[in-house]
């Protein structure tokens, strides 16, 4: 019988069933309780009617109960969709007609978003899960199916390893989000190889930064089940609050943290870490884009105790492809760390516009090959021929997946992160495409035209999204801030803004971003233009 990605979280109930699996809080949840809930919950999903294939949506914040969902709805043989809770009804809208889930489960904070999706589309029966069940108690929602039955047998659904196991939808230059499929032998293989390279174990206490919609949260959840070890879930409010933040890694005697290189950034910029401060931490992971050099400096200065790992990897290629410890502290705060040597059983090629090798120290696109490919963008054949090209080395119909970053293959061996090729910019750990933003700016009436540019900033902040625009008169910017989040999740707000009587335009007679930048630039220099 084929190995499923259920399977990870089955195994440690077995062997260490009265450990901690979930921990929020006071809240917590064993392997065996995180194996029984599943289980009910799966044969609830299975009596509704869903079949294997199907896709179940979850909309619920980060807590346990949303791990629960995870399981059930793999263990029914279905195909999960995490949403952003707080994503805009119009955007979690276009997901949902993407996706066509079966089925609906929502948690009570997502009761706003689901008052606007039902008003902008047409919504499967939805099941609002609020807590873990004591016995009789419902599913509570006006379209209950059933109560969770405590003698419940899991329903022994089993499907292809090479089956989807979920759907994560990224930004798309179209304005339409795009839905990364992703396979129970993807997350597996990733799995299994990040275990055994980062030695983890049972009872070892891990982080849970990431939001479920983002797929950085892959590697902590699933490596996490698969050791059997603590998975210590971040509450998101935390995230604003540095100081808080710190003093929860420390109470919680983290063993491992992971995240986005923002959070580590925003913890730096009000000096929240002191000399070898959080004694139990034994590694530090970043992923998602690029930590500035000074801010590693600083760290691993104050944790000589801590080891630091970059990894690198697009979620079409399931989260990481690549790492690199970092073996001393760099020499000189303009050092880019290397995005390393790569994941067993894949590999990155250096190529040029056609595909073609490059040699050793030159600068071209990378591109992915290996196990943890994507099958492509769920119902868009399109898109996936376009970024999932064949593989040019070979005849066999293998594919690559071309990422649109830059990089090149250093003398040492390792490979280096230069940028990116296209209109996509990482904000935050999130991959933005710019494209989608101008085409929700585009939507309102009051635009008439708009372009957005990425531009550098501090080390604290990283890219900053900045909007240009032609509209009617003298648009006030609180009132197209508030529509455009309608629109949009926070993160892909523009946070620079420039009306202008006409954009700039090159001699093709396109937008002259380069000239926006200029204008951003100078106007944040002197303070004017920018608000």
């Amino acid at each position: 019988m084929s190995q499923l990605l259920q399977d990870f979280a089955g195994r440690s109930a077995e062997s260490r069933g009265d450990a901690a699996a979930l921990v929020l809080g006071e809240e917590r949840l064993t392997y065996g309780e995180l194996d029984q809930l599943s289980d009910r919950l799966a044969a609830q999903i299975v009596d509704a009617g869903c079949q294997p294939g199907d896709r179940v949506a979850i909309l619920m914040s980060k807590r346990p109960l949303a791990l629960v969902a995870m399981q059930a709805i793999m263990k029914a043989g279905c195909v999960y969709v995490p949403i952003d809770a707080e994503s805009p009804a119009a955007r979690a809208a276009l997901i949902v007609g993407a996706a066509e889930p079966a089925l609906l489960l929502a948690a009570p904070e997502a009761a706003t978003l689901l008052d606007g999706l039902a008003e902008s589309s047409t919504l499967p029966p939805v099941w609002s899960i609020e807590t873990a069940p004591v016995e009789g108690e419902r599913v509570r929602s006006e379209r209950a199916r059933g109560e969770w039955d405590l003698d419940a047998a899991p329903p022994g659904v089993r499907v292809s390893s090479d089956a989807p196991v979920y759907l994560l939808f990224t930004s798309g230059s179209t304005g339409q989000p795009k839905g990364v499929t992703i396979t129970h032998h993807n997350v597996i293989a990733f799995t299994e190889w990040f275990v055994k390279q980062f030695d983890s174990r049972a009872g070892e206490r891990v982080s849970g930064h990431p939001p479920y919609h983002f797929d950085l949260s892959t590697l902590d959840i699933y490596t996490a089940f698969a050791a059997g070890a603590e998975l210590h879930i971040v509450p998101p409010a935390l995230s604003l609050d540095p100081h808080r933040l710190a003093a929860w890694i420390r109470d919680s005697e983290l063993n491992r943290w992971n995240s986005v290189p923002s959070v580590i950034a925003y913890m730096t910029k009000f000096k929240v870490v002191a000399e070898n401060d959080f004694p139990t931490l034994e590694r530090l992971m970043w992923c998602g884009e690029v930590l500035p050099t000074p801010i590693l400096i600083e760290w691993m200065r104050k944790l000589p105790h801590v080891r630091f790992s970059n990894l690198y990897g697009p979620t079409e290629a399931t989260v990481v492809s690549s790492w690199y410890d970092v073996p001393e502290v760099p020499a000189s705060e303009t050092d880019a760390v290397p995005i390393g040597r790569v994941v067993d059983d894949e590999e990155l090629l250096i190529l040029d516009e056609e595909l073609r090798p490059l040699p050793v120290g030159e600068v071209g696109e990378i591109c992915i090959a290996g196990v943890g490919l994507s099958p492509g963008y769920w119902g868009d054949p399109e898109r996936t021929a376009a970024a999932f090209p064949p593989d040019p080395r070979s005849d066999d119909g293998s594919r690559i997946y071309r990422t649109g970053d830059l990089g090149f293959l250093g003398e040492d061996g390792l490979f280096h992160y230069r940028g990116r090729a296209d209109s996509q910019v990482k904000s935050r750990g999130y991959r933005i495409e710019l494209g989608e933003i101008e085409s929700a700016l585009r939507s309102l009436e009051e635009i008439q035209e708009c372009a957005v540019v990425g531009l550098d900033g501090d080390a604290f902040e990283g890219v900053s999204i900045c909007a240009a625009f032609v509209g009617d008169e003298e648009v006030e910017l609180p009132g197209l801030r508030r529509r455009l989040g309608e629109l949009l999740p926070s993160y892909m707000l523009p946070v620079r803004w420039i009306q202008l009587d006409e954009l700039p335009m090159n001699l093709n007679g396109k937008v002259d971003k380069l000239v926006l930048r200029e204008k951003f630039l100078a106007a944040a220099k002197q303070r004017v233009g920018v608000r």
